[in-house]
């Protein structure tokens, strides 16, 4: 089987390949233009750039010419979409490379894969695109409500997915995953800032308002527990559909920031209050019924233990991170 993983030297697409040649007889091409977030050299840093099953290819997913080039080239069984612009501070200062990748990027890919007779699609989104649930959850039919740029983007290239389904039967599978974390997650997010910050001695930011002191809740997903549930997904969804991707383990950023300075042995004294940024949702909350109705189990669900594994990650490799907060 051969795989094209777009956006593989990112945090989760990386991640994604050291599963698959690990645990996958597959075939991999990776195509990414490794912009910034590419250039922590994830897949060198894993040892993987020569492997026999691994092949690298640059380029950008909405040049239109480079991608159809590439599909007439080679001949791929399933891709999977991890390609995408997602931080979403940059989102609220310019949204126009957000829309060129995630929106313009993915339908030059659904195009391309539908015209080789691709027989399976991945397009990896976000709980983001659902917006903020103050109670209970949402579901993989609740209506998409998204608060920033970023997340329109990823809801605009889940409606056009769905829309080619419809349209041309294009056999795509819509995947929402909740806050990853983990190994070789570019230091501009919370956690390995937050983190790395740490390591340094330096305070965390925490956004913060008299009505809202840190209380904002996200849902914490192991980045290896995605990969699996991608890749079972691809294997076993039903095409035309989307599968939620839950942490099953919510925290408010606070609680999260103090499990981080107990780590560390710090008090609140390391604690950098900031402003809220523009429509912060307060709250993201995703039911994964139909994903465990497949048959998936995850493996790293003890958030106090992954956060261990994941603080002594980054203390053993500030080689990778170091250049990266420069």
């Amino acid at each position: 089987m051969k795989v094209l993983v777009t956006g593989g030297c990112g945090f989760i697409g990386s991640n994604f390949i050291e599963y698959l040649l690990t645990e996958k007889d597959v075939r991999i091409v990776n195509l990414d233009a490794q912009t910034y977030a590419g250039r922590g050299r994830n897949i060198q840093h894993m040892n993987l750039g020569r492997h026999p099953r691994y092949k690298f290819d640059r380029g950008n997913i909405s040049d239109r010419g480079l991608v159809e080039r590439l599909f007439k080239k080679e001949k791929f069984d399933i891709v999977l979409n991890f390609a995408a612009e997602s931080h979403v501070d940059r989102s609220i200062s310019g949204a126009e490379d957000f829309i060129m990748s995630n929106v313009v990027g993915a339908t030059t890919l659904y195009d391309a894969a539908r015209k080789s007779g691709v027989k399976k699609f991945v397009q990896v989104s976000t709980d983001e695109v659902y917006g903020s649930k103050e109670k209970e959850s949402f579901s993989e039919d609740s209506s998409l409500n998204p608060s920033s740029p970023y997340s329109a983007s990823k809801a605009g290239a889940d409606l056009i997915a769905l829309s080619y389904f419809k349209t041309h039967k294009f056999p795509v599978i819509i995947t929402r995953s909740a806050n990853n974390y983990g190994p070789y997650q570019f230091p501009e997010k919370f956690l390995p800032l937050s983190i790395t910050n740490l390591i340094d001695g330096k305070k965390v930011p925490l956004m913060y308002s008299q009505e809202n002191p840190g209380l904002n809740v996200r849902d914490w997903l192991n980045v290896k527990d995605n990969c699996r549930a991608i890749w079972s997904v691809a294997q076993n969804g039903k095409e035309g559909e989307i599968y939620n991707i839950p942490g099953d383990n919510e925290r408010t950023n606070m609680e999260i920031t103090k499990s981080l300075l107990d780590e560390f042995g710090f008090g609140k004294e390391m604690i950098k209050f900031v402003e809220h940024r523009k429509g912060h949702d307060f709250r993201y909350s995703i039911s994964g019924d139909k994903l465990k109705n497949l048959g998936f189990e995850y493996k790293h669900l003890d958030l106090t233990k992954e956060l261990e594994k994941t603080i002594r990650w980054y203390k053993e490799n500030q080689d990778w991170w170091r250049p990266l907060k420069k």
